[in-house]
């Protein structure tokens, strides 16, 4: 029995939509790196000219992210953030051809030795990264230059297949890469934590709609719990950790100063104080590096609510 007209689309839709990420890890890599660059900043500026949802959507979190800005600024910072993102999509469908060298030379980081003097001790150590820059740049640097493998978690994408792709990308890179749903990863994260490993999670939004509420630039937020639960079950230290290009290739990134867990407090007020902790770090460096955050989605409480209220 043949499936319904929106089944049938959907399908297509799915096979187009995994077909392009292919062809992207495909034949994007074999460019000249000069003709990669261009191309994909072209595409940035092709997507930005049309205005359509998720550029609108960074331009309104943008917005709260420089209060007071000018539509004219917004509109400039919208146009450097869909280049910067297609410059994310452009390094990681090159990435997995880099050599150790090009990788290590691609970032520069700053107070690396809060990660390093962490991983010494053996207690285990949480990096949590919001969604600035390349973080799949900044964990390659990390397997590469540091040798030291880590745990990540992935969002189920559609189609499976398409996750696929990225759990394969990303597992070549040197991750651990554990599927977000199925209630299983927080155990696995807190065994290699627990054994002194290294576990990487961007968390400047919550995919499970049970995070925490944090004051995020002027308003109410919800960032997932997962780091701040980790760290104080595991005894693991976190740490912050942003991200940003300028107009070298090599992208910056920073170690903020551990997230200590709270010496008293019920263990939700424990879990609300760090997480305010870490999003008052991301907001240091988004902040710093606006263009950089490749949030294209509703983040704050009031634009979710406001989606729920349509009819």
């Amino acid at each position: 029995m043949s499936g319904a007209p929106g089944d049938t689309q959907s399908g297509l839709r799915d096979r187009l939509t995994d077909g392009l990420y292919g062809l992207g890890w495909t034949a994007v890599k074999k460019l000249p790196e000069p003709v990669a660059r261009a191309l994909f900043r072209t595409i940035a500026d092709q997507v930005w000219k049309r205005r359509g949802k998720s550029v609108l959507r960074l331009e309104s979190n943008l917005a709260r992210v420089v209060p007071g800005a000018s539509p004219a600024r917004l509109a400039a910072l919208s146009r450097a953030g869909m280049r910067s993102y297609m410059r994310y999509w452009m390094e990681s469908f090159r990435l997995p051809t880099w050599s150790p060298a090009r990788i290590k030379a691609s970032i520069d980081v700053t107070d690396a030795h809060l990660l390093t003097d962490g991983l010494d001790t053996g207690r285990g150590v949480i990096l949590a990264l919001p969604h600035l820059g390349n973080w799949d740049l900044a964990g390659a640097w990390v397997t590469t230059d540091l040798e030291v493998p880590f745990t990540t978690v992935a969002e189920r994408l559609k189609p499976e297949t398409l996750y696929d792709r990225f759990v394969a990308y990303r597992e070549g890179l040197g991750m651990e890469v554990l599927p977000h749903s199925g209630g299983a990863a927080f155990g696995t994260l807190a065994r290699r934590l627990r054994a002194g490993g290294l576990v990487c999670l961007v968390a400047d939004r919550d995919l499970s709609a049970t995070g925490v509420e944090v004051q995020f630039f002027g308003d109410t937020a919800r960032m997932p719990a997962g780091p701040a639960l980790l760290a104080q079950q595991t005894g693991a230290l976190l740490l912050p950790v942003t991200l940003s290009y300028d107009d070298t290739p090599v992208m910056k990134a920073r170690v903020h100063a551990p997230v200590e867990v709270p010496e008293s407090g019920s263990r939700t007020e424990k879990t609300s104080s760090m997480t305010q902790a870490l999003a008052d770090a991301f907001a240091v460096g988004i902040a710093e590096h606006p263009e950089d955050w490749h949030m294209l989605q509703r983040l704050w409480l009031a634009d979710l609510e406001s989606r729920e209220d349509r009819p």
